[in-house]
């Protein structure tokens, strides 16, 4: 086999149309002008340009050597005028105000104005300052987590367990119910004098023993309507010693409804 023989030269295509592989680039391919537009548009503004170009080129932005960043500048401007005027606008204004600084930097001034002339270059590197600082922050703001761009909606459905809470008793709604259960109590009594010893006590142990077994009760149904007013009294007395020691719990549904009496959990824990 000869040695010296010609081994095929294998080319790899550069581009896919049409599921088609191409090994070389048409010679009849036309860029059109518009094709430059992602390019020029690269760029925000004429800080953003004047910004990227003392980065590319680590310049210190407090003393910018203005000769250099004007010709480059002034190069991509140019590119710009060739491609899209409409879009070159403040871009020239940028450009005028750097050949100022230029010509004010590289002309020999009087030595009167150069004492109380400030660095013409001090507004341009006031203006990048604040534009770069704005910038950082945008660029802090986007960063932050977006909703529909780094994370999605979720619905949470929370299930809340109520309680049924019962209405507290005024201390006007008991004296109110006393006073009903006293007139009836005066309504029934005999006119008969006699001495009873009464026991608080006992009272607090017959009340217990008529809730027991029932879920609740009246509040006058806690006495008896053919009683005298003392026994009222003590029944009643016993009644507040009980709820004052929480051994009983007194309800009512709404203003002027009928008070309800029942045992406490402690008691019927008991």
């Amino acid at each position: 086999m000869n040695e010296s023989a010609t081994l095929p030269l294998i080319v790899e295509p550069v581009a896919r149309v049409r599921g088609e592989l191409l090994a070389e680039m048409p010679a009849d391919l036309y860029i059109p002008p518009e094709a430059l537009r992602v390019f020029l548009e690269a760029f925000e503004g004429p800080l953003d340009l004047l910004l990227y170009l003392i980065r590319k080129n680590s310049l210190d932005i407090l003393d910018i050597p203005m000769a250099q960043l004007t010709r480059q500048y002034m190069e991509y401007v140019e590119v710009m005028r060739t491609t899209h005027l409409e879009l070159a606008a403040e871009y020239l204004v940028m450009a005028a105000v750097l050949i100022e600084i230029k010509s004010r930097m590289l002309l020999p001034r009087p030595k009167a104005i150069e004492a109380d002339e400030s660095d013409p270059r001090a507004e341009l590197v006031r203006r990048l300052l604040e534009y770069e600082q704005m910038k950082r922050a945008a660029q802090k703001l986007d960063a932050l987590p977006q909703l529909g761009r780094d994370f999605g909606a979720v619905t949470v459905w929370v299930e809340q367990v109520l309680t049924q809470r019962l209405p507290e008793v005024s201390a006007v709604d008991l004296r109110d119910a006393w006073l009903a259960v006293l007139a009836r109590a005066r309504m029934n009594q005999h006119h008969r004098v006699r001495r009873d010893e009464l026991s608080v006590r006992e009272h607090m142990t017959r009340v217990l023993r008529r809730l027991r077994g029932v879920q609740f009760l009246q509040f006058l149904e806690l006495f008896e309507a053919e009683v005298s007013v003392p026994v009222v009294v003590v029944n009643f007395l016993a009644i507040l010693e009980l709820i004052k020691e929480g051994l009983i719990n007194v309800t009512q549904g709404e203003p002027f409804a009928p008070i309800y009496v029942r045992l406490s959990e402690l008691e019927l824990a008991a």
